[in-house]
């Protein structure tokens, strides 16, 4: 069987075991060892073991449950809901001020986290009853928190970087600050939305009300004394590996230290918190790291199949112009992300996409930010988004998924414009690791 045939099989099984409801880690997992073993014998099982010991060998690889546990010991030391109540109180009397806020605080807490289901949920929790009692439009006030949300993976620590930094071999310190003027682009673009929209139609978001409105200054910075701590964890997090005094990897341990040390300050230390954050942490990474384990071990067999130089003879015979190319990978990028998660769409594209990109001449630290923008669209797009479903689990009974799904587009439309804005102008996301590291 020629390798173009493989392929083809290969894809046909993804697609009907997909359908069928197999998660998508044992899909990878078990169409790489029927590979291995109908090709390479019994000897082709030791590719798939050894593949993945390789990759779980990768010191930079500890940094992911750190800041997983980071972000749940935030989560549920209440800094997410003291750190809303802090900032809506300021922007009350501006017509959309709420959902303005609303992103301020997806920003920050995507400072703290680095993934997207923690605070999308929280922000549900939290900030969508109160835009929903105050008046603002149903779509908006969904929109928002959904978007907003899934910023998380641009602002750093990013795990999605992470993981495409160890794969694309390049430094995670550096994709962190490329990240940062694309994910505040992308905050900025909602933010005007809001504004524009709430401006022309101030009954689309409501200002709070009088007695909301009138707190004292004293209880007002009370507020923001309650979580400056935490913040000032993260931020030390983020110095530290920017400034070169710890990796990636030490940092992260230091900052759970930190967080747990924040959450004794603010009394919320207890072990039924600790261990709820532990599991909660475990079941993420062990979700993640089993995506991982099967995708990387079905391109090793692929590899070695001659998949890889097929495909990378396929991709760059379509066009010999590169922004064809680019143009392509980007539409791969947005088309998976209807129907699979970000790490399998990073696995299974980015051994075929980064030599692809190299003979093209593009930087691969760019390149990095166009992917975590794709993953912003797809994070919101039916019928797999994330995001959506996230918020389906913390909205209240009256707000069904359909209302969900139908108050993206205009969000998606932003997405879409940002990621424009970062292929158009590369400076946008190499500027500051440049300015930094030379």
């Amino acid at each position: 069987m020629d390798i173009g045939t493989i392929s083809l099989v290969i894809v046909a099984a993804m697609i009907g075991l997909l359908m069928l409801g197999v998660p998508l880690a044992f899909v990878s997992g078990a169409i790489a060892v029927v590979l291995a073993y109908t090709h390479f014998g019994l000897g082709g099982l030791f590719l798939v073991g050894s593949r993945t010991a390789e990759f779980v060998g990768s010191f930079a690889l500890v940094a992911v449950p750190m800041f997983v546990l980071m972000a749940s010991i935030m989560e549920r030391s209440g800094v997410a809901r003291d750190l809303y109540r802090a900032f809506h109180i300021w922007a009350g009397r501006m017509p959309g001020g709420i959902a303005v806020i609303t992103i301020f605080v997806a920003v920050i807490l995507g400072a703290t986290t680095g993934i997207i289901g923690g605070e999308i949920v929280l922000l549900g929790l939290i900030a969508l009853p109160q835009m929903l009692k105050l008046g603002y439009d149903k779509k908006l006030a969904i929109g928002t928190i959904t978007a907003g949300g899934s910023l998380g993976t641009m602002i750093p620590p990013s795990i999605i970087l992470i993981f495409y930094g160890i794969t694309a071999q390049v430094s995670i310190s550096h994709l962190f600050l490329a990240t940062v003027v694309p994910g505040l682009l992308l905050a900025g673009l909602y933010i005007g939305y809001i504004l524009v929209r709430c401006g022309l139609n101030p009954a689309l978001g409501p200002p709070l009300g009088e007695a909301e409105r009138d707190i004292p200054l004293a209880e007002k910075l009370a507020l923001l004394k309650n979580v400056a701590l935490p913040l000032a964890v993260a931020a030390a997090v983020l110095i530290s590996i920017y400034a070169g005094f710890a990796s990636i990897t030490e940092s992260a341990a230091v900052g759970v230290a930190g967080t747990i040390f924040a959450a004794w300050v603010r009394g919320e230390l207890t072990l039924e918190m600790i261990s709820g954050a532990l599991i909660q942490a475990l079941k993420t990474c062990g979700m993640v790291f089993w995506l991982v384990f099967g995708t990387n071990a079905l391109i090793g067999v692929y590899n070695l199949l001659g998949g890889i130089a097929f495909a990378k003879g396929l991709l760059s015979g379509i066009s010999s112009e590169p922004a064809v190319v680019l143009a392509i990978m980007i539409a791969v990028f947005i088309l998976l992300g209807f129907f699979i998660d970000w790490i399998g769409i990073l696995f299974l594209t980015m051994p075929i996409f980064l030599p692809t990109l190299q003979l093209l001449g593009y930087d691969p630290i760019w390149f990095g930010i166009v992917f975590n923008l794709s993953m912003q669209i797809a994070y919101l797009t039916p019928p797999f988004g994330p995001a959506c479903f996230y918020l389906k689990g913390a909205a209240p009974p009256e707000v069904s998924l359909q209302d969900i799904f139908a108050a993206q587009w205009p969000f998606i439309a932003l997405q879409c414009l940002g990621l424009l804005l970062v292929v158009l102008f590369p400076g946008l996301s190499l500027w500051l690791p440049n300015l930094v590291y030379g």
